[in-house]
């Protein structure tokens, strides 16, 4: 059956394990300017915008120049320290096998998505970068997805503001309990589970 509609994925511990690159970078960026960033707490947060997890850690004047010299290291790093999570690659093919587009919704940056795509072997059919929040919601509805797969809380918030599906996986830094209370419709572990949640969807919908 097709005619579900497109799928929307977060990128950032989603899709990918992007995780040894920003830290790495994160832990550059402090290496650079002599600022302390705790790299837990950047962790606590994964998914938001750069420049919002900068907010932390330097004032606001400071937030350009710091926010380049991150995206430099990230750049550096992303191709031989990011990996596809499990299932990423099947979850991508169920969608395009039902007749339906792959849309990667990420809050990263323009100039960090392509090596990280090249570095997990994996593309968008279409591709939204730099949007959190209700701007991922936005363009949910615009698009009009059947549903948005994340590991945020935000991402299952943005999901219902859209009135989509709000598909959770628990890859990233919060658990189903967290992204249940956001919103999440459905908790998977990893995107392994993807394709028979899938089609167990498609096949309701007959």
């Amino acid at each position: 059956m097709t005619g579900l509609g497109p799928v929307g994925f977060d990128l950032d511990m989603t899709l990918i394990d992007s995780r040894p690159a920003i830290m790495a970078a994160f832990a550059g960026l402090a290496e650079d300017t002599g600022v302390g960033i705790d790299l837990a707490e950047v962790d606590g947060r994964l998914g938001i915008k750069l420049e919002d997890e900068l907010a932390y850690w330097f004032a606001p004047e400071r937030i350009p120049a710091a926010a380049e010299g991150y995206r430099r290291h990230y750049i550096r790093l992303a191709e031989r320290m990011t990996a596809a999570l499990p299932g990423a690659a099947d979850a991508l093919r169920a969608v395009r096998a039902a007749g339906e587009r792959v849309v990667i919704i990420t809050a990263k940056h323009p100039v960090s998505v392509p090596p990280s795509l090249r570095a997990a072997g994996l593309a968008a059919d279409e591709l939204f970068t730099h949007v959190h929040g209700p701007e991922k919601a936005a363009v949910l509805r615009r698009v009009r997805a059947v549903a948005y797969v994340g590991d945020t809380p935000a991402d299952m918030t943005a999901a219902a503001d859209a009135g989509v599906l709000a598909v959770g996986v628990t890859t990233g830094s919060f658990g189903a309990g967290e992204l249940t209370a956001a919103g999440a419709g459905v908790v998977l572990r990893s995107l392994a589970c993807f394709p028979l949640w899938y089609s167990s969807i498609r096949t309701a919908r007959q």
